[in-house]
């Protein structure tokens, strides 16, 4: 698996690239806020490493899929909506809302969600 891909909008900001409001910066993982949030809170969690989507993340067995999930949970302690709750998608395909193809999960809390999500 390549590990960036160069017209990858997110691979770009995880280099440095692109600016991004950056919230936490780590080895594997990378969160910066969404440029057009849907909450109070709303932050993007995405690896370093380029993998499409969430389905072929997973699939490479590496961990990667946990190491986002736990670092979007720290952010949500972090920002302090972990004790009052807080939702994590992976919208997967252009049919799901997929509108970069590079894996990302958002974190969103702040107000209450509604179910099922529209």
């Amino acid at each position: 698996m390549t590990t960036t891909e160069p017209d990858c909008l997110f691979c770009k900001i995880a280099a440095g690239q692109v600016p991004a409001e950056i919230v936490r910066d780590g080895e594997r993982v990378l969160a910066f806020r969404d440029i057009n949030p849907q909450a109070p809170t709303h932050v993007l969690v995405i690896p370093r490493e380029h993998h499409p989507d969430a389905a072929s993340a997973a699939k490479a067995g590496s961990g990667l899929v946990d190491a986002i999930v736990s670092e979007a949970h720290a952010i949500a302690e972090d920002e302090g909506i972990a004790g009052t709750g807080y939702r994590l998608v992976f919208n997967t395909g252009s049919g799901a809302g997929q509108t970069v193809f590079h894996l990302h999960c958002h974190l969103l809390g702040g107000r209450g969600m509604e179910w099922p999500p529209g």
